[in-house]
């Protein structure tokens, strides 16, 4: 049986390197954090516990679940994945070096974000947004010393984690995302493809 390709109904956007780390949060507001993240085109998503995590078992059936209903909503045709979660020092040791970590922490009193996220261009990069409480003092250190993370204010208020996560994603996408890839770019890419 030999197939052919005689008309593509629409095009799949291209997949990002965005990666959204996140402390787990009580069952809705995490389904609604994997919800809005699939939405904004995250390609991974790890959960990092931390001194303040409050849930610390997640369900990875349900994140599934959610990583699923998002994409068939969104009509995205490459799932993001789910790693397993770890411990902020596990997570830090094993993350690409070559990949900016952008931590959000309220007590930067630095509000304007977009100049550092603009310096670091389009190469691959992750948010990770605490827990409720935020992250400990010693954490913040500790997230400090690694010379490919950096602390980023989402502005004067203090936000809701699930808040921050869209407040956050919703920056980098802007900011030096995949929305600066215009229709034209998208058919070139899917053009050359496809021969």
């Amino acid at each position: 049986m030999v197939a052919r390709l005689i008309r593509q109904e629409r095009l799949q956007p291209i997949h990002s390197d965005l990666f959204y780390c996140f402390a787990p949060l009580k069952h809705m507001r995490l389904d609604y954090v994997i919800q809005k993240a699939v939405e904004m085109g995250v390609s991974v998503l790890y959960p990092v516990i931390t001194h303040h995590t409050q849930v610390t078992r997640i369900n990875m059936a349900r994140i599934e679940a959610n990583i699923i209903e998002a994409s068939e909503q969104c009509g995205i045709l490459s799932l993001p994945k789910c790693a397993p979660a770890v411990s902020l020092e596990t997570f830090l040791e094993n993350w690409d070096k070559a990949h900016a970590l952008f931590f959000c922490d309220e007590l930067n009193e630095s509000y304007n974000p977009i100049p550092l996220l603009r310096k670091h261009g389009t190469k691959p990069l992750g948010v990770l947004i605490g827990p409720e409480g935020g992250f400990s003092e010693e954490e913040r250190v500790f997230l400090k010393k690694y010379p490919f993370v950096f602390s980023v204010s989402l502005g004067p208020r203090i936000l809701r984690a699930d808040t921050a996560a869209v407040a956050a994603l919703t920056l980098v996408n802007a900011t030096m995302g995949d929305w600066s890839i215009g229709q034209e770019t998208c058919n070139i890419i899917q053009n050359n493809s496809l021969k």
